[in-house]
């Protein structure tokens, strides 16, 4: 009987990605501008679903359904890109993936007495819900779980505010850090609720609490982080229904490109079936609405905000609709490039050296509606959006071996520490 059941179990979880059976992953290289311009047209063309946008000097990483991939390649190679196999078959990946993530909460669970932590492993959304309300309970003095509002199926967006003098000290400045605004970038989470951990649970650096008050969301779109690991594991948007008539047939909007900066300009798909469809208008989405309202509340003391991405190891600073420069561009530059040398001094030697840079030119691809540049827009001197590193080299799965999350929560979490604190010297009473 036992056999049965463990037979069952694992035809559920092998079945799970059946709807990536045949998929490969590709390497992408560009060396010229104009090599950047010829994937424009494909994406469309080929429905490519890209991870990483390439760069110059860095491969990037697209998605390719079977019907369209020899049709693909043949492009690329007319246009004299350069390709190679990221993985061959995605669902073998994601399948291999999924046993290194059971057998990593299996450990963590006899490690931790039975109960799970949200910044070792990639864990679904009732996992970090429940650690943030362990968190307000245990610490109240310090630490508050708020609701921002509901998602479009109703799941709570939560946040914590960390504060030694519960946000009434009008002389801190404010950080502000996001995750999970794109539902299949599972590696955010766990480096937002290890910045919890750090500045509530295990204090190493206290001058962060004494000059400082914290804002940090670690799931802004509950609803499509949810249905990544129900249903579709690179499902990207909400989970709304739009008010175009296509959104019965393809539901969500890509919450990056709908904040109320040059929204709907440029990089954006026109049809709800796109991945980058920015919603009917700005603002359009309940989960853009929270973090739109937390920078509203709190703007005269924000002096950082970080958007987390993944995946690509870059900072990128405004304006990334057109790659133009703001006046604060070299303040901006030289505390994203302080973070990301204190992230690479405590980097593996396997993991790629962060870029820093504008949007836009960094990754030779324009988008308007993103986060960091309305943050930036309305008055937050300091806003990046942070590409964390994330995808496996093509060994036996497809992303970052769960064993290597705790890597990446320390290192991010020195880069927070130094972009802190330099925004506090910048800016050591922005009200």
């Amino acid at each position: 009987m036992k056999w049965f059941v463990l037979i069952g179990i694992l035809s559920v979880a092998f079945a799970k990605h059946e709807m990536y059976k045949g998929w490969k992953s590709y390497y992408i290289g560009v060396s010229s501008v104009d090599q950047s311009k010829a994937l424009g047209p494909l994406i469309q063309k080929f429905e490519l679903d890209f991870l990483i946008h390439p760069a110059e000097g860095r491969e990037g990483v697209v998605l390719v359904k079977p019907q369209h991939q020899a049709a693909f390649v043949q492009e690329l190679e007319a246009e004299g890109i350069s390709y190679r196999i990221h993985a061959d078959d995605v669902k073998e990946k994601l399948d291999y993936d999924d046993q290194l993530i059971e057998a990593q909460r299996r450990s963590t669970m006899s490690r931790n007495g039975g109960r799970q932590l949200p910044y070792d492993n990639y864990q679904e959304l009732e996992v970090i819900e429940d650690y943030l309300d362990y968190i307000g309970e245990t610490y109240p003095d310090v630490a508050k779980v708020v609701t921002g509002g509901h998602s479009f199926n109703n799941h709570p967006i939560k946040y914590v505010k960390i504060s030694t003098t519960n946000f009434e000290d009008e002389t801190k400045p404010i950080i502000v850090i996001d995750g999970t605004i794109h539902a299949r970038e599972w590696i955010t989470p766990p480096t937002v609720t290890w910045a919890i951990h750090k500045l509530v649970e295990n204090v190493t650096e206290p001058d962060l609490l004494d000059r400082f008050d914290w804002i940090l969301v670690p799931v802004i779109n509950p609803d499509g982080y949810k249905y990544t690991f129900d249903k579709e594991r690179f499902w990207r948007k909400t989970r709304s229904f739009d008010t175009h008539p296509l959104s019965l047939i393809c539901r969500g909007v890509d919450a990056n490109r709908n904040f109320d900066f040059v929204f709907n300009t440029v990089g954006t798909d026109w049809s709800p079936c796109g991945e980058t469809y920015p919603g009917t208008h700005a603002f359009s989405q309940p989960e853009t609405r929270v973090i739109r309202d937390i920078l509203h509340e709190n703007l005269a003391r924000i002096a950082l905000y970080i958007n987390l991405h993944s995946f690509g190891s870059m900072i990128m600073y405004p304006w990334g609709h057109d790659g133009s420069l703001s006046q604060n561009a070299l303040g901006l530059h030289t505390v994203g490039i302080a973070m990301a040398n204190a992230i690479q001094n405590k980097a593996l030697p396997n993991f790629p050296k962060y870029i820093v840079g504008n949007t836009g030119l960094v990754v030779q691809y324009f988008s308007a509606g993103a986060a960091s540049d309305y943050a930036h827009y309305i008055g937050v001197p300091l806003a990046y959006g942070f590409e964390l590193p994330g995808l496996e080299e093509s060994y036996a799965g497809f992303h970052l071996d769960p064993k290597y999350i705790g890597q990446v929560c320390q290192e991010t979490w020195e880069g927070f520490v130094v972009g802190a604190r330099r925004a506090g010297d910048l800016f050591p009473n922005k009200k």
